[in-house]
């Protein structure tokens, strides 16, 4: 009887373990646009992405999800261990079809990723200690590492480490093309200091870095970034600026990006034009854009249409590049999301992979 009570707490013990570390969508900005929130209400980054603070924990168990399923006897997780220590994890799992012209389709199950966040408040709500750290697969890497100081009023704040840029939209999809193409993405955190401000309307960060995505600094040069959004209860408005210079040959550029909710529809919309003197002996013009409809079907479902355009270089004619994504994406309970979609790329026709379909299913979820 003994033992059968072990290996029950055990099964109980591994099976938290599994279903905690699921990840839901982990930086969906139409949240917070069909919300009328800020990125920092939900999040530890004040622009999005990474670990959820307490608030952003508890609307993912009350808000999102179709329905709530309890444990016997426990409380709602909150991510707050203490008044100086907070926990997160995430975790994807993909299984995806793609289908390439004139060549054999593929099917491939990927664990995505495996991310461990950590949040030491030295001094709470004045000074913290922030780890993202990306734990599989391939091995673990250290994504954001940052010390950040925040003003008694709560509206500055300024960090130095390694972080994500600020920049446009922060979507969870790095395949996007205004995150693919601008290289501003989660994968590509960079080592410098930026300063925030943070007000009831407006949310803004300025941050210098050393431009080469946290690998070594090969000469004198920097990039500057610039995020700044004005956000009212349905609509928000912002736009962006960087700036990398580098003995390569500087490369910049500069976008808009905008988020409205009609009725049960959370719109997003970003353009984005690039100047790269990096890429040959002529300057390279380039332009990308991304408009996304997210249509509340029912609580916990939404259904997401997105469409993407990339001008590689605004000197060639016809050499445009689109894709067309729909997907469903389900919440049946907190701390769990299901995904299955299609996307179609839509590129010059003597390019066979610019022109794959690819379908997918995903299980995320989050603690």
């Amino acid at each position: 009887m003994r033992s059968a009570t072990v290996l029950r707490n055990i099964c109980a013990l591994v099976a938290l373990v599994l279903v905690s570390s699921l990840h839901i969508a982990q930086a969906e900005p139409y949240f917070a646009v069909r919300e009328g929130l800020k990125c920092a209400s939900c999040h530890f980054n004040p622009a999005g992405g990474g670990m959820r603070n307490a608030f952003g924990n508890g609307w993912a168990q009350s808000a999102l999800p179709a329905r709530r399923i309890e444990g016997t006897g426990t409380d709602a997780w909150t991510g707050v261990l203490n008044s100086f220590v907070a926990l997160g994890g995430n975790l994807r799992a993909n299984a995806t079809y793609t289908d390439v012209p004139d060549a054999a389709a593929t099917s491939e199950f990927e664990l995505e990723e495996m991310r461990a966040y950590l949040a030491i408040s030295a001094i709470p709500d004045r000074l913290a200690v922030y780890i993202d750290q990306r734990i599989a697969p391939g091995g673990s890497q250290n994504l954001e590492a940052f010390a950040r100081y925040t003003t008694k009023d709560q509206r500055w704040n300024v960090q130095a480490g390694q972080f994500y840029l600020p920049y446009g939209w922060r979507l969870e999809d790095d395949d996007a093309y205004i995150r693919q193409v601008t290289g501003i993405n989660f994968a590509t955190p960079d080592r410098g200091v930026q300063v925030g401000y943070e007000s009831a309307q407006w949310s803004a960060q300025l941050a210098v870095s050393n431009g080469t995505a946290s690998g070594p600094e090969p000469d004198q040069g920097k990039q500057v970034s610039l995020r700044a959004e004005h956000i009212q209860n349905v609509w928000r408005f912002g736009a962006g600026f960087n700036n990398n210079h580098t003995d390569a040959g500087d490369r910049q550029m500069q976008g808009v990006f905008a988020g409205v909710r009609t009725g049960p529809i959370a719109w997003l919309a970003e353009a984005d034009y690039l100047t790269d003197e990096t890429l040959g002996p002529v300057e390279r013009k380039q332009w990308v854009g991304l408009i996304e409809a997210n249509w509340l079907v029912g609580k916990g479902q939404n259904l997401k249409l997105t469409a993407e355009v990339f001008e590689p270089d605004t000197d060639v004619d016809e050499d445009e590049q689109n894709r067309y994504s729909l997907v469903w994406e389900y919440v049946p309970f907190q701390f769990m999301q299901l995904r299955v979609g299609a996307r179609i790329y839509d590129g010059i026709p003597q390019n066979d992979l610019q022109n794959r379909k690819i379908y997918f299913a995903q299980v995320n979820g989050f603690f």
